[in-house]
C-alpha cells in the first residue's frame, strides 16, 4: 500500500483501484494511475503487484531514453500495431524481457532475468544451466617423444 499512497501523494491520479483485498496477505485491487510523472516513486521503482502507471510521451525516442533512465531492467513490454517500431524499441530496451503485444509470457525454454539491479543471472532456458557451473580451462604440456 506504500506504492498507492505514495502516488497519490506525489500528485499522480488514481483512475482505479488503490485499495486491499481481504484481511490477511498483501492483497490489491488492480489499480491504474494516471498523469505520472518520470520523478514520481511509483514511475522509478518495481512495484511487484497489479499496478499500471500511465505516462505521456511525444515519440519513440523519448520513450526509451526514459524507459532505460532506471537503476532497473526486469522487464517491459510495447503494445502497437507497427512490427517493424516494435522491434526498434524492444531492442533499445535496457531489460531482460521484452514482451511485444503481449505481457509476463514466461516459458521454460526461454531465459528469464533482469539487467542492471533487476536480477543476478538468469532463471529458466539453456542460460539458466550457466548458474550451476564454472568454466574452468586446463593446459597441460605433454613432453614430445623423440624416437
Amino acid at each position: 500500500m506504500g506504492y498507492i499512497e505514495s502516488g497519490k501523494k506525489e500528485g499522480a491520479t488514481l483512475v482505479c483501484g488503490g485499495t486491499r483485498v481481504g484481511k490477511k496477505g498483501f492483497f490489491i485491487r488492480p489499480t491504474i494511475f494516471g498523469n505520472v510523472q518520470d520523478n514520481m516513486k511509483i514511475a522509478r521503482e518495481e512495484i511487484f503487484g497489479p499496478v499500471m502507471q500511465v505516462l505521456k510521451f511525444k515519440d519513440v525516442e523519448e520513450v526509451v531514453e526514459r524507459a532505460n533512465n532506471t537503476f532497473y531492467g526486469l522487464a517491459g513490454a510495447v503494445f502497437t500495431k507497427d512490427i517493424d517500431k516494435a522491434l526498434t524499441i524492444s531492442s533499445s530496451l535496457q531489460a531482460g524481457s521484452v514482451w511485444i503485444n503481449c505481457y509476463d509470457v514466461v516459458l521454460s525454454q526461454t531465459p528469464f532475468g533482469g539487467f542492471k539491479m533487476s536480477g543476478h543471472g538468469r532463471e529458466l532456458g539453456e542460460d539458466s544451466l550457466k548458474e550451476y557451473t564454472q568454466v574452468k580451462c586446463v593446459t597441460v604440456k605433454i613432453p614430445v617423444k623423440i624416437s
